[in-house]
């Protein structure tokens, strides 16, 4: 069946609408996909998935959780090699930085998701959440990875998404995290508490551990060398865990 796609059989059996949305992703990825129903797949979010008998929604959310493994992969690879001497902490404060949904929903647009999406859809109507096309990137990136393997999708990461990353001004940009969240707490009139959880190691070494609290109610937990970044790296997934724009 593979040796069949790769000669391009399988175009054959294309409807016109699909052979429009195979030369879509071609352009998209750069090369003709073997096997298109898992893109067809990745350009579905689960409001519009369909249920199968056994209860099972069809939809991107498994493709999701795969490209977001292997887009993660690939920025830590890319992280390392191009700031040798960078310590942990800024290499995954950038990593987050670079795969925070805004710029992974601007990505995807700009790569043509929405014009691919609006192929497949055609006139039928939903509501996407605020993240759409970001979760789409991240499910159509598992897609190109079933399809073409993890050599090809690292290059498409590193040739065709990483262009649209202003990595250099991110990183030149410091959320404070923890005034997000207070900022937060005073629209939505929430008591926002940090709590200790715990303290370990020796005078010169600790780790501080974190527990923020929303009206009682623990929502994310950070840990740091100083009580202060502990409480930054709380805020931060607190942040991520509320939907909360940085």
């Amino acid at each position: 069946m593979k040796l069949f796609q790769r000669l391009g059989f399988n175009n054959l059996f294309f409807s016109e609408k699909d052979k429009r949305l195979a030369t879509s992703i071609k352009l998209m990825i750069g090369s003709r996909p073997f096997n298109l129903s898992l893109y067809k797949l990745a350009l579905t979010p689960s409001s519009l998935g369909s249920e199968t008998s056994q209860g099972f929604r069809i939809s991107n959310e498994r493709l999701e959780f795969l490209g977001d493994a292997i887009l993660g992969a690939v920025i830590a690879e890319f992280l390392f090699q191009k700031y040798p001497y960078r310590d942990e902490g800024f290499l995954t404060e950038t990593r987050s930085k670079l795969v925070n949904r805004e710029t992974l929903n601007d990505t995807g647009i700009k790569i043509g998701l929405r014009k691919a999406l609006d192929m497949e859809i055609g006139e039928r109507s939903f509501t996407g959440n605020k993240s759409l096309y970001g979760d789409m990137l991240e499910a159509f990136l598992g897609a190109v990875y079933l399809d073409k393997g993890y050599h090809f999708t690292k290059k498409f990461i590193t040739q065709r998404i990483l262009l649209h990353f202003d990595v250099e001004g991110m990183i030149a940009t410091t959320t404070n995290y923890k005034s997000k969240i207070i900022e937060w707490s005073q629209k939505e009139n929430k008591q926002v508490e940090y709590v200790v959880l715990s303290v370990s190691g020796n005078q010169r070494f600790k780790e501080f551990k974190v527990a923020l609290q929303v009206e009682g109610d623990e929502i994310a937990q950070g840990k740091g060398s100083t009580k202060k970044k502990a409480e930054q790296e709380a805020s931060k997934n607190a942040c991520e865990i509320l939907s909360i724009a940085t």
